[in-house]
């Protein structure tokens, strides 16, 4: 490309930005809105009530305890199929993407032996109780931040006592219920 086409070329962009700005101050001269005095359309606001904004953080789930004492566990049993394919559950059962969950009521975080656990579930204190399984389960992410589980969570507090409910009956001793 010549420099004197390169030239022809900016001109033109130049002239046309010129124009339509020009079109622009133009249009603003010759028309003038005209304003309302009045909305044409008068929205009722009187059943608007204002709150304050929701706290932003972890959501806190429902505990799991009262839940427990009427949960299913043949429900929990069901759920527990999603767990599957990536869990074992069986008595020595081999890991498989996730640890093998049995006696993991009550065990403590990292419970399998030889699984390489990430260092969010591994370094966390305490056993795996009632509440902490209720906590995981309703958010694995927010309740372990560098959890390698990939999975949302389970949101109805119902169905987290079926599974959780189940999960304590594989186990030789299941741990007892809280009170």
């Amino acid at each position: 490309m010549s420099s004197m086409e390169f030239n022809k070329l900016s001109g033109a962009v130049l002239l046309g930005g010129l124009i339509a700005m020009m079109s622009g101050f133009i249009a603003d001269v010759l028309v003038e809105p005209e304003h309302l005095e009045q909305n044409a359309y008068v929205v009722d606001t009187s059943a608007v009530t204002t709150s304050a904004p929701a706290e932003e953080g972890p959501a806190e789930p429902e505990p799991i305890a009262p839940l427990l004492a009427s949960a299913d566990p043949a429900a929990g049993e069901r759920a527990a199929r999603a767990c599957a394919s990536c869990h074992s559950f069986e008595k020595g059962g081999a890991a498989k993407v996730g640890p093998n969950l049995w006696g993991v009521v009550g065990g403590p975080h990292g419970h399998m032996e030889g699984f390489a656990y990430s260092s969010a579930i591994k370094d966390m204190p305490g056993n795996w109780d009632y509440e902490a399984l209720n906590h995981f389960l309703l958010n694995p992410k927010q309740y372990a931040p560098g959890t390698k589980m990939n999975f949302a969570g389970i949101k109805k507090p119902e169905d987290r006592a079926n599974l959780i409910a189940w999960l304590r009956t594989q186990a030789d001793e299941p741990a007892p219920l809280p009170q």
